[in-house]
């Protein structure tokens, strides 16, 4: 009778496997951003103007979008851990080689960033289907929403982080470091995760009552098991159709898209903005623009924290992910009063706001967890995400075509506003209930 009075106390290897997600997490968009860092000297070193860093910079997107589907793929073949492991390493030794163009002359320097940038892109597609991959295999419905934001929060947390390290790191040894340090820093942390990445049942830290607990709540914890068998058999493609016309994960789609507008728009046009038409300079738009930042870092927290506690209170996953992801999304479209106020605190507040709602309306990654078919939970993953970033191609250049013809950001920012707005739609109307969607075979 003592014995069974003796409940096995449950471990948290799950959480350190979400710590660990963050922490690659924040060195892919860290990686992301060395040329927005070293880009300036570099050209300046290198002769190269304004419209090839244009075509540079678009080159990872391009790449980015093109490797989704693949990536996915290779991900329920071969499993999590073989293809994060390799993704990892190959997008980093591939930023390294960014820091060594300069041996190159004239033209071929450019020729080979734009090559080296374009690998990275590729190398780096599998990374966050494969975030979502382990998320769903790690942990049960009623915290996945929290995992999720945990890692996807590291998209703000690397701005904070690596910029002024790595401008400190331009300021004293040259461009090249950036690249150096960065790329050395992820082949580092890949080797760490052949040690990190493991199955719920075979990590060594994680015990039976973790495993349990996590099974209970729906953790996919047997997704990579005949791949750790030997048995190699990928996803077969014909059910890609069923993917597609799917009506929950086509409103999923285009709401992660709406809202990877409001993200690009904050990393690409948001200082363009502050500085243009608000006349700040490049120390106060840096300044400034960190405070938007930190306070999506904050609502993605809050909105994953959110999700979990409706998820628990109601046992629904509908309500769960929809609520924060409707009313975020909602809130965002404050950005809008920027075009009615003068004051420079007022629209860093706003934008702040904006920002915050934006954090707290980006589950998509815990949606796509939850409702991804288990068989092909890479592939729906990377389909997901080729969806969302096609808004890092399309927005920044419609945006850009709007103040051209306008010479203000008054209609960009109704744009921008606009697509929080359908996201919000979209999960309204068109997604209907959330649940894991079965393949017909």
């Amino acid at each position: 009778m003592e014995i069974n009075k003796t409940k096995q106390k449950r471990t948290n290897a799950r959480w350190m496997t979400v710590v660990f997600l963050f922490i690659v997490t924040a060195i892919n968009y860290g990686d992301r951003a060395t040329l927005g860092i070293a880009g300036k000297a570099m050209s300046g070193e290198l002769g190269f103007d304004a419209a090839a860093m244009g075509w540079v910079m678009s080159s990872f997107g391009i790449a980015y979008v093109i490797g989704q589907l693949p990536g996915g793929w290779l991900l329920d073949k071969f499993g999590s851990k073989r293809v994060y492991f390799f993704s990892i390493l190959f997008w980093s030794i591939f930023t390294l080689l960014q820091g060594t163009v300069h041996f190159f002359i004239g033209a071929w320097a450019l020729v080979m960033l734009f090559t080296f940038r374009f690998l990275m892109g590729l190398a780096e597609a599998p990374s966050f289907p494969g975030n979502s991959r382990i998320t769903a295999a790690w942990f049960p419905a009623k915290e996945r929403a929290t995992a999720v934001a945990i890692f996807n929060s590291a998209q703000y947390f690397a701005t904070v982080i690596f910029a002024p390290i790595m401008g400190w790191l331009t300021h004293e040894y040259g461009w090249q470091s950036v690249f150096f340090f960065m790329g050395g820093l992820g082949i580092f942390v890949s080797v760490v995760t052949l040690f990190v990445i493991r199955n719920p049942k075979d990590h060594p830290l994680a015990n039976q009552a973790e495993v349990d607990y996590i099974v209970e709540g729906g953790a996919l914890v047997d997704m990579d098991q005949k791949k750790e068998n030997g048995k190699q058999e990928g996803p077969k493609l014909s059910y890609l159709w069923q993917l597609l016309t799917n009506r929950m994960l086509l409103g999923v789609y285009l709401g992660q898209y709406c809202i990877n507008c409001l993200t690009f728009f904050f990393i690409t046009w948001f200082p363009i903005y502050l500085a243009t038409q608000r006349g700040m300079n490049i120390k106060e738009v840096g300044f400034a623009a960190a405070v938007p930042a930190i306070c999506g870092f904050i609502g993605g927290i809050s909105g994953g924290v959110i999700s979990d506690f409706i998820m628990r209170k109601t046992n629904s996953l509908s309500k769960a992910r929809k609520t924060p992801i409707i009313l975020g999304m909602l809130f965002s479209m404050t950005m809008i009063m920027c075009n009615y106020v003068d004051s420079i605190g007022l629209v860093i507040l706003f934008m702040s706001m904006a920002f915050f709602g934006k954090g707290v309306g980006a589950l998509g990654w815990a949606v796509m967890a939850d409702t991804a078919p288990k068989e092909m939970s890479g592939l729906a993953g990377g389909l997901f995400n080729m969806f969302g970033n096609a808004s890092s191609i399309i927005s920044p250049i419609i945006i850009g075509y709007i103040v051209a013809w306008t010479g203000r950001f008054e209609w960009a920012l109704v744009f921008v506003a606009g697509h929080a707005l359908v996201a919000a739609f979209s999960y309204l109307f068109l997604v209907g209930p959330i649940k894991r969607m079965e393949l017909k075979k």
